[in-house]
């Protein structure tokens, strides 16, 4: 539960959210992608209050700006990696799902794995699909929720190098929930969570109040 959070992230910005296990930090994330409601207070993301959405217009709202990237993966098993990636354009009527989808495999590294399921393919490589997915839609803001969690240490590095590489080309907001100090440390700026709180310190006289985030 978060408890007082008032946050403001820059568009363009990479921000790491460390903290230890119940502290928040997924919660956090999850309100700022549209995927929880806040208990109160506002939650402006690309300009948009999402606290004012209804569901249909918050999936909407995360179809045109948000990409997600989960620790496990959430690949659909009875699909190519192909058909995992074109899923989001698919669903937003894109002619050129298929297209896109294919260049952004081939960026991630799995121009020849685009026919495998996710079965068939390594923990890497389910993770460069799950992040091609993320980023077909060219959104404005990147979340990323343990990226490396099932990971062994070099595919993950391998993951996050990547992950910061497509952030600085596309210009695009990062915002990563990690327990890893030293991953965090690569963003450009860390935030520490504890019991719902940033840096332990309550806002003042705010009660439960979820971030707001000013990424336009």
């Amino acid at each position: 539960m978060l408890k007082g959070v008032d946050l403001t992230i820059a568009a363009g910005e990479a921000v790491g959210i460390v903290g230890p296990s119940g502290s928040g930090k997924s919660t956090l994330l999850m309100v700022m992608a549209g995927l929880e409601p806040p208990g109160s207070g506002d939650v402006v993301v690309a300009g948009e209050n999402l606290s004012k959405l209804d569901e249909d217009e918050l999936a909407r709202f995360r179809g045109d700006n948000v990409g997600i990237v989960f620790q496990s993966f959430h690949l659909i098993q009875n699909m190519t990696a192909l058909e995992n990636v074109a899923v989001p354009l698919e669903l937003a009527g894109r002619e050129d799902a298929f297209s896109r989808a294919e260049a952004e495999l081939s960026r991630v590294g799995l121009a020849d794995r685009m026919a495998h399921y996710p079965a068939e393919l390594s923990g890497g490589e389910q993770q460069r699909v799950a992040l091609a997915r993320a980023l077909v839609v060219e959104p404005a803001i990147l979340f990323a929720d343990e990226p490396t969690g099932n990971l062994d240490a070099n595919t993950g590095s391998q993951i996050v190098d990547l992950m910061f590489a497509l952030h600085r080309e596309r210009d695009t907001t990062l915002v990563l929930v990690t327990h890893d100090t030293a991953l965090a440390d690569r963003c450009g700026r860390t935030i520490a969570m504890r019991d719902g709180l940033i840096d332990g310190i309550p806002a003042d006289g705010i009660p439960a109040t979820p971030a707001r985030d000013a990424a336009q």
